[in-house]
């Protein structure tokens, strides 16, 4: 009887197996398209069609047209010239081949800015810009840009993975007088330089002075300057919202007070402060759901707390929608943390640094969870992460 039904079962297993097989190539591809990023690399291995299919144009196309991929997030740390990701879907780290463009004399230095979609831009120590597929490696390298004033901003918004539809938004000057350029895939150029104006309605003007450094004693008695110290790779950090039609870039000023560029309307606003200047705190921006978000570290009454802001345009105010739990964030008291966060989809994940803690968070809005993120190490050490941005991890993301 055992036996009997050992073959029934190896009969089963066969048929299923081979199932797949009988499938016609268009309705094959259809169905290996959903399956994780990860495991696309080893279709190549089970057989030749297989292979052959993974290599096709219209494999790549059949994936383009998955709604979402989980986020990949792309870690930074003092080494630049190795890729190592968190995968969301599978909670692990994972080591990626560098791309062979950013091993050249003159990229070797080269830090990721912005991230959209499949794919993430660096910008290399001359200003020039590389745009690249972290999954495939494939990378194209934009054409040479006059910095002219300084640089505040880069954002990045691609419109559709496969076909290279993205765009590449610099924001430069100095407040109040700003401006922004944009570098178009689909024509290969930079566009015209175009001025941004104040916003009629805009009601929170800072001062003249606002955005110069101020110092302070803490209530430890250590001397704490206002002017945000922010990670390489976060220096230029902004968000790209798409709403209504209306295209906006979110970034913050060395101070720490969220501006608004509205490229549409070509217009700018200041969104009003969470925070006395005088407060001991980090900050940062981040989307969710193509909404702009901020998260802010602070100190206050020998503790330290980590909530999540919404800015509700018809009040003019600031409404808390999370917080992590006083037992987790107690530990980041006293630290002199840095935060360095990226959103994707229902997720922020949130990378804590100083000298004395290096720790990695994940929030989850849908489930109202925080998690603290196992360390990663290669060949047995252990690596510290300044910062991360987040992609999906599509094998078909054309530059």
């Amino acid at each position: 009887m055992e036996i009997g039904n050992g073959c029934i079962s190896k009969k089963r297993k066969l048929v299923e197996e081979g199932s797949l097989d009988e499938l016609n190539e268009d309705l094959l591809e259809r169905v290996l398209s959903w399956l994780p990023t990860s495991t696309l690399f080893r279709l190549g291995s089970v057989c030749k069609r297989w292979k052959s299919m993974a290599d096709s144009q219209s494999f790549k196309l059949a994936c383009s047209r998955i709604p979402s991929r989980d986020p990949w997030f792309y870690m930074v740390d003092a080494d630049l010239n190795r890729s190592i990701v968190f995968d969301s879907a599978k909670s692990s780290w994972k080591r990626l081949n560098h791309p062979s463009l950013l091993l050249c004399d003159h990229n070797r230095d080269s830090i990721p800015v912005a991230a959209s979609g499949g794919l993430v831009c660096f910008r290399n120590m001359s200003g020039g810009y590389i745009v690249c597929n972290p999954v495939t490696g494939s990378c194209r390298e934009l054409p040479p840009v006059d910095p002219g004033q300084s640089l505040l901003a880069i954002a990045m918004n691609a419109y559709s993975n496969y076909h290279g539809s993205y765009k590449l938004v610099l924001v430069s000057g100095d407040l109040p007088k700003l401006s922004f350029k944009v570098y178009n895939s689909i024509t290969n150029c930079w566009e015209e330089e175009i001025m941004l104006r104040r916003n009629a309605d805009d009601c929170t003007k800072s001062n003249d002075n606002d955005e110069d450094a101020v110092y302070f004693l803490s209530t430890a008695g250590n001397v704490v300057v206002t002017n945000m110290q922010r990670s390489p790779s976060k220096q230029y950090s902004s968000v790209f919202t798409l709403k209504d039609g209306e295209e906006i870039v979110y970034f913050l000023t060395s101070s720490g007070r969220v501006i608004a560029c509205n490229l549409t309307r070509k217009c700018f606003s200041e969104y009003p402060r969470l925070l006395p200047v005088f407060s001991e705190y980090s900050i940062d921006v981040v989307e969710c759901k193509g909404e702009m978000l901020v998260v802010v570290l602070s100190e206050f009454f020998e503790s330290a707390s980590l909530r999540v802001w919404r800015y509700d345009p018809k009040t003019k105010t600031w409404n808390q929608i999370a917080a992590m739990p006083p037992a987790m964030s107690h530990e980041f008291y006293d630290k002199k943390l840095d935060i360095n966060c990226v959103g994707a989809g229902d997720q922020v994940f949130i990378c804590l640094s100083s000298a004395e803690l290096c720790s990695y968070v994940l929030y989850d809005f849908a489930t109202n969870r925080w998690v603290e993120l196992p360390e990663c190490s290669v060949n047995g050490q252990s690596l510290e992460f300044m910062s991360a941005l987040s992609f999906e991890p599509r094998i078909e993301a054309s530059v």
